[in-house]
């Protein structure tokens, strides 16, 4: 399905600090672009820790408590595995939601959980209709066109593997100015070298978000993102700051593929 940017709801890229008061600026933001506290109906989504032993629970914790600050109505979903996101209960509750939040984990968690579901498929009629999609860490790495195991990558096994497709013209890069000094400047190298055609890498810091409301880009948060063009060359941008990214032709694809 391909879903117009112009009218899809708003795309956060969290580069950590999912649930922290750091993120409250970014939240708020995000949630009047659906009303306000009262009409915003929040998931929180911990499927990337999926493999973490009280992890997802933990996150939604965190998540119940944060949205309880911001006034805002949330549920914790636990989508941890694909059998997860079929069940009828669970594509209701998606149904309801217009604000969806991936937290962090492994990144391919969420996408081997995710592609080809009933869930995904209402969330992408959701996102249709103006709701908006959040992902922390591995979270906003999923949303790529590709995405790599950063800590595979570190250790020298570097390989692009399909995102699922939110905004398929970017590869995503959380923890950007914690992960660029755990890079050696051959790895980073070979990272920008070996990414995919038509793909832009975007880092994100911690405690930052770049934030998608129709066809604008901007950055929030405490601190900054880096987008490297085809050469390699990188363009910081800082809170407050527009971001000129690519947009892919006809819209968002969430065929996952």
């Amino acid at each position: 399905m391909t879903v117009p940017i112009e009218t899809s709801g708003a795309i956060a890229l969290v580069g950590s600090g999912e649930y922290l008061p750091q993120m409250f600026e970014v939240d708020r933001h995000l949630i009047a672009t659906v009303g306000g506290p009262e009409q915003t109906h929040a998931v929180l989504i911990p499927t990337a820790s999926a493999l973490e032993p009280g992890m997802p629970q933990r996150w939604n914790t965190l998540g119940l408590a944060h949205f309880q600050l911001l006034d805002v109505a949330a549920v914790p979903l636990l989508i941890l595995q694909r059998d997860d996101a079929s069940v009828p209960e669970v594509i209701d509750e998606l149904r309801r939601a217009n604000f969806f939040y991936f937290s962090g984990g492994n990144p391919h968690q969420i996408i081997d959980t995710w592609r080809d579901t009933p869930a995904w498929e209402v969330l992408t009629t959701r996102r249709s209709q103006g709701a908006v999609i959040a992902g922390c860490s591995a979270g906003a790495m999923m949303m790529g066109g590709v995405t790599i195991s950063i800590r595979r990558a570190i250790g020298g096994a570097l390989e692009w593997l399909p995102g699922l497709g939110v905004v398929p013209e970017l590869a995503i890069l959380p923890h950007f100015d914690r992960m660029r000094q755990r890079f050696s400047t051959e790895q980073f190298s070979t990272v920008l070298r070996t990414t995919p055609p038509g793909i832009t890498v975007v880092g994100v810091d911690e405690d930052t978000a770049l934030v998608r409301i129709g066809t604008e880009w901007q950055v929030m948060g405490l601190q900054g993102v880096s987008v490297f063009d085809s050469d390699g060359a990188e363009t910081r941008y800082m809170t407050g700051d527009s971001v000129p990214l690519p947009h892919s032709r006809g819209g968002d694809s969430f065929s996952g593929g």
